[in-house]
C-alpha cells in the first residue's frame, strides 16, 4: 500500500483527530501520530465501546473533532452512535497473509479470529492451497475469550487477530499475531485527513451562503450509491427523492443484505432538511442490544438511574440524532416494554432520559428497516399496532437480487473492481467482456445473502485475481472459488449463501459434502447449532445468516 504524505497545514487550521484504542493497537496508533504531528491535532482515548461512546459524545458538546479512528469491534460499535465520522482502520488482504505467514512460523495449527463475520476469501484461500487455517467470529468480549478457549482445547497454538483477540490469545497462553500494519493505519490516518478536509470545505461553503454547519457529515451513502439500471432500482430511487421531501416516518422492508441502511443514508442526504446530509445520522441495531442497555442508548438517562450509570448521566441516541435522522434497524427485534417508550417519543416530540423526569425536546426523523413481516408480528401481538401504522407511514420494499437479473453483471463487475483496489490491484482491460462470459453462472444462482453476498463473492474472487495477475476471469476460475454456483447451475440445492461451499475439499469439479447442502426446511436452527456441537459460528454460517440472527431464530423457536 503506497503512503502519500499530505502537505503540511497551518497550526491554526489543523484538523482535530481522536485515536480509540484499548489494546495493543494504541500503541501502533501512537507511533503513526508521531508522523502526523505537523498535519493534524491527534489526541489518544484510550477507552473502549460504551465507555468511550459516552466520553465522546460528551466532549462533543463543547469540543471540536473532525474524525475518530478506531478499528475491530470497537470501531463497529461507535460508527452510528457518535455524530463525528468514524474511520475505520482495515488490515488489508497483504496484511492477513503476512500475519498467517508470521502464526505459521509458531505452528501449523493457527486460526484467525474475526469481528461478526468470517473472511470467506481467507477459507477459500486455505482449501485452494492446503493450508488448515481455523476461523471463527465473535461478538462481544466473553464471545471472543470462549472461542479462544475453545481453539485452545482444539490444539490451536497461533491466533490472528485485532488487538483484543491477541490479548486474549496471549492470557490464555497461546501466541497472538496482531494483524494490523502500519501501512494500513497510515491510510486510516489519510481517511481522516480527507474526511477532515471536505468537512471544513463544506463548513466553509454553508458560511458563505450565510448559514452555519455545526454538525459533522456522517451519512456517507447517496443516491448515487443505489447501484443498478434495471426499472425496480429506477423506481427505488424515484422513491428515495419523493421520500426524501416529507418528514415523515419511513419503514424499509427488505430480505438480509438488500442494503436496507444504504437507502435509508440516502433518504436523508436527499432531505432538504438535513442541510445536503450535515445533520447527524445516527443508526442503531434493535436486535444486537441487550434490552437493559438499548433503553439507555436509545433514551439516555440520568446519574444513578441504574447499578454502573455514568457519573452525570448521558444523553441517547435520540438527542445525538436531534435535528437529524435516527435509523432504527431490525425494528422488529425491539421488545415490547421499549416499543411503548418508542411511541410516546414519536408523539410528543419530546424523550425523558431512563431514572429522569425532565422532558427534553427532539426533531428527529425516524427510518426504520426490519428484514421480518411487522404486520404478521402486530397479528400475534408481539408487535404493537398503534407504534406499527406510526412508523410505516411511508413504506418502502426493497426487490432481492434474484428480482435484479439485469443489475447483477453490473453489481459484480463494480464490486470486483473496488475489491481489487482495496487490494492495489487493477483489473484486467478486458473485464467487463469476463464479467458477461461468467454472467449466465452468476444469473442461474439464487443469491440468497442478496447484494452483500454478491460483494463478498467479489471479495474472494479479487484475492485470487491479485495474487495471479495473468489469471482470467473465466466461468471455471469462478467456480474453482465459489463451488456454490455450481452446484445451482447443476440444479442441485444451492447453499443459503456463498459461504456454505468452504469445507468442499473437491473443489468446482466434485460435489459438496452433504453438511453443505441447504438444511431441510423441517431442520430448526436449534438441529443446526446441535448438528455443529453447539458452535455458534459454524452454525450461522451454514444457515447463511450472522450469529445475531441466529440468536434471534433461536429465541422465536424457544419461544414457540
Amino acid at each position: 500500500m503506497r503512503h502519500s504524505t499530505p502537505l503540511p497545514i497551518d497550526s491554526n487550521d489543523k484538523p482535530v483527530i481522536w485515536t480509540v484504542s484499548v489494546s495493543r493497537l494504541a500503541e501502533l496508533f501512537r507511533d503513526i501520530t508521531l508522523e502526523y504531528d505537523n498535519f493534524a491535532t491527534i489526541e489518544p482515548i484510550n477507552l473502549g465501546f460504551d465507555e468511550a461512546a459516552r466520553h465522546i459524545r460528551e466532549r462533543l458538546a463543547t469540543e471540536r473533532c473532525d474524525a475518530v479512528i478506531s478499528a475491530g469491534s470497537n470501531a463497529a460499535y461507535l460508527k452510528g452512535r457518535l455524530s463525528v465520522p468514524v474511520v475505520i482502520a482495515k488490515a488489508s488482504g497483504f496484511d492477513v497473509m503476512q500475519a498467517l505467514a508470521r502464526a505459521r512460523r509458531v505452528s501449523d495449527r493457527i486460526a484467525v479470529v474475526s469481528y461478526q463475520a468470517p473472511m470467506a476469501e481467507l477459507a477459500e484461500f486455505s482449501a485452494t492451497f492446503g493450508h488448515d487455517i481455523l476461523q471463527r467470529t465473535y461478538v462481544t468480549e466473553e464471545d471472543a475469550r470462549a472461542q479462544i478457549n475453545e481453539l485452545k482445547a482444539a490444539g490451536v497454538k497461533a491466533i490472528v487477530g485485532a488487538g483484543l483477540i491477541t490479548d486474549l490469545a496471549e492470557e490464555a497462553g497461546l501466541t497472538g499475531v496482531f494483524v494490523y500494519s502500519a501501512a494500513s493505519i497510515r491510510q486510516a490516518f489519510d481517511d481522516a485527513l480527507e474526511i477532515a478536509r471536505l468537512s471544513s470545505w463544506e463548513t466553509s461553503r454553508a458560511r458563505a451562503r450565510g448559514g452555519s454547519s455545526g454538525d459533522t457529515l456522517r451519512a456517507k451513502h447517496g443516491l448515487n450509491d443505489l447501484k443498478g439500471e434495471s426499472q425496480a432500482m429506477e423506481k427505488l430511487r424515484q422513491a428515495v427523492v419523493l421520500y426524501a421531501k416529507s418528514p415523515a416516518t419511513v419503514l424499509i422492508q427488505a430480505e438480509t443484505g438488500c442494503g436496507k441502511e444504504l437507502v435509508a443514508q440516502a433518504i436523508h442526504r436527499e432531505s432538504p432538511r438535513t442541510l445536503g446530509a450535515n445533520r447527524p445520522f445516527v443508526a442503531v441495531n434493535c436486535g444486537a442490544i441487550a434490552e437493559s442497555l438499548l433503553e439507555s442508548e436509545l433514551f439516555g438517562h440520568e446519574e444513578g438511574a441504574f447499578t454502573g450509570a455514568r457519573r452525570g448521566g448521558h444523553a441517547g441516541l435520540f438527542e445525538a440524532a436531534n435535528r437529524g435522522t435516527l435509523f432504527l434497524d431490525e425494528i422488529g427485534e425491539m421488545p415490547l416494554t421499549l416499543q411503548t417508550r418508542l411511541l410516546r417519543v414519536l408523539e410528543e416530540r419530546e424523550v425523558v432520559r431512563v431514572g429522569g423526569t425532565r422532558p427534553i425536546p427532539v426533531n428527529v426523523r425516524i427510518i426504520s428497516a426490519t428484514h421480518c413481516d411487522l404486520e404478521q408480528r402486530v397479528r400475534e401481538g408481539r408487535f404493537r399496532a398503534d407504534l406499527f401504522y406510526r412508523l410505516a407511514v411511508l413504506r418502502l420494499s426493497l426487490p432481492p437480487l434474484r428480482q435484479r437479473t439485469d443489475d447483477i453483471a453490473l453489481l459484480a463487475e463494480w464490486s470486483l473492481k473496488n475489491a481489487l483496489a482495496a487490494l492495489g490491484a487493477r483489473p484486467h482491460p478486458n473485464l467487463h467482456a469476463e464479467i458477461q462470459t461468467c454472467a449466465p453462472l452468476l444469473l442461474r444462482y439464487g443469491w440468497p445473502g442478496n447484494v452483500r453476498e454478491l460483494r463478498n463473492l467479489c471479495e474472494r474472487l479479487a484475492l485470487f485475481l491479485a495474487a495471479e495477475p495473468l489469471q482470467a476471469l473465466t466461468p471455471a476460475f469462478v467456480l474453482g472459488v465459489a463451488p456454490e454456483l455450481g452446484m445451482a447451475a447443476a440444479g442441485l440445492p444451492a447453499p443459503d449463501a456463498a459461504m456454505a461451499g468452504w469445507n468442499n475439499p473437491q473443489g468446482a469439479s466434485g460435489t459438496a459434502p452433504s453438511t453443505n447442502a441447504a438444511p431441510p426446511a423441517r431442520e430448526t436452527a436449534a438441529d443446526v447449532l446441535a448438528r455443529f456441537g453447539g458452535r455458534r459460528d459454524a452454525a450461522a454460517d451454514y444457515l447463511g445468516i450472522s450469529r445475531t440472527t441466529l440468536w434471534r431464530r433461536l429465541r422465536e423457536e424457544a419461544s414457540r
